[in-house]
């Protein structure tokens, strides 16, 4: 199995959020079938930096759930890394509380979500493209023994 390298870092307390190793295992799954040494690194944070980043580098002024940056390297450089991914703690939360859903569940399908963008995925290009996205959240989440985070509640 190719290298897997995937750093947590957390930049506000981590009282009530996912385990490093809770992470890597969702990460692990949404790389599932990948055959290249990959390395990433995910940042959990809370409103103001949420806020700041989704500001700065998509020009809209509030914290949203997760944020994907994917490496964006010169051309002929050979490298695993695929990219940073940034969830905000905060927003996640009360998503959560608002869809009636375990919140390690919403933060699992949110890494996921994430490094499915890392890897070329996008929900907002098309109708077919966000099908063929949330087919594979839906996959990947039962895999690790996640309803359908789509499903009516």
């Amino acid at each position: 199995m190719p290298e897997r390298i995937v750093h947590v870092g957390y930049g506000l307390p981590r009282k009530g959020l996912p385990s490093a190793t809770s992470v890597r295992r969702w990460v692990a799954a949404a790389l599932a079938g990948q055959r290249r040494a990959i390395e990433l690194s995910v940042r959990y944070v809370g409103s103001d930096e949420g806020r700041a980043l989704n500001r700065d580098y998509r020009g809209r002024d509030y914290a949203t759930n997760v944020l994907s940056f994917p490496a964006e390297l010169p051309p002929g450089v050979r490298t695993p890394l695929l990219g940073d991914l940034v969830i905000c703690a905060p927003v996640v939360a009360l998503e959560a509380l608002g869809q009636d859903k375990p919140l390690a569940h919403h933060h699992a399908h949110l890494a996921v979500h994430g490094v499915l963008h890392l890897l070329g995925m996008d929900h907002e290009r098309s109708d077919a493209e966000a099908a063929a996205m949330e087919a594979r959240e839906r996959l990947i989440l039962a895999r690790l023994g996640i309803p359908d985070p789509y499903a009516e509640r």
